[in-house]
């Protein structure tokens, strides 16, 4: 009896994590087309402005006009096209901010983890040091001294975010090394390079790929906090960030502007998110 509930108990949470899978990955999927196609599905230019088509509501409201599906805002933009500009934005540094932090905090924490001694030490004092900022205050900081652009989101989410991917790996690779099969491989003879990246990486992997998930959805965010407070690209292409703080301006005469890019924001991090859990329940070995 026993038994059997917990069989069904597992099977439940597979369907759950499949469903969250499935969710995630086709709001992404979609999100990704239509940030690729958005040159040629985009209604409008994104900056072409029309003060006479300022603030015009969504296509089911009274008073819309024909072709600008959400609405416009205040200087007449296509509230859509520009949230298809914005996305690009958004996937592009969620993509390159999260691969070169996975990158950098995984092989620092997997050093750490696997080989010990000095190189273990050195890594971990450096991740105590590194925590010991603010993590907002740096990334304003780091922005104000390299100048509003792409490259300093970027740069300024791996300064900051790298400890993560550190502090996990390192300790995941502590227990991978304690394995018997990490035993048997060194009396084979394969030495401790080869013994990490062939015995111990493969069993880390998941996890990392875990971390990557939820540190994209991370970086959507700290961009468009970044954006809001004006400390995003330096040009006037559209951020989801930068289009809510310009609708709380104008949220009693036109709540489009706000609202939309908001849903959008929410998604996406909500998607990366759940398909972060939805990868950690089917690697997760006792799930199977």
């Amino acid at each position: 009896m026993l038994d059997a509930k917990g069989l069904d108990g597992r099977s439940l949470v597979r369907r759950r994590a499949g469903l969250r899978l499935w969710l995630s990955a086709l709001w992404l999927g979609m999100l990704c087309l239509a940030a690729l196609l958005a040159p040629w599905v985009a209604p409008h230019d994104p900056l072409s402005q029309d003060l006479f088509l300022g603030r015009l509501p969504p296509f089911w409201v009274a008073g819309a006009e024909p072709g600008y599906w959400l609405g416009t805002d205040s200087l007449g933009r296509d509230v859509l096209s520009r949230l298809l500009y914005g996305a690009r934005v958004a996937l592009l540094v969620a993509v390159l901010a999260g691969s070169i932090t996975c990158l950098i905090g995984a092989t620092l924490g997997l050093l750490a983890g696997f080989l010990r001694g000095w190189v273990d030490m050195v890594i971990s004092r450096l991740i105590d040091i590194w925590m010991a900022f603010p993590p907002v205050l740096f990334s304003i900081l780091l922005i104000a001294v390299l100048g509003p652009s792409l490259t300093s989101i970027i740069i300024a989410i791996v300064v900051i975010d790298w400890t993560r991917f550190a502090r996990v790996v390192r300790a995941e690779a502590m227990v991978q090394g304690t394995m018997d099969y990490v035993a048997s491989a060194r009396v084979a003879g394969r030495g401790r390079i080869g013994t990490m990246l062939r015995e111990i990486l493969p069993n880390v992997l998941p996890t990392i790929v875990v971390l990557l998930t939820l540190e994209m959805g991370i970086a959507v965010i700290v961009e468009a906090i970044l954006s809001f407070v004006n400390l995003s690209i330096a040009t006037d292409d559209p951020t989801w960030g930068g289009m809510i703080s310009e609708g709380r301006i104008s949220i009693h005469q036109a709540w489009w502007v706000l609202v939309f890019p908001l849903i959008a924001l929410f998604l996406t991090v909500l998607a990366f998110s759940q398909l972060g859990e939805g990868l950690k329940d089917r690697f997760d070995p006792v799930l199977r």
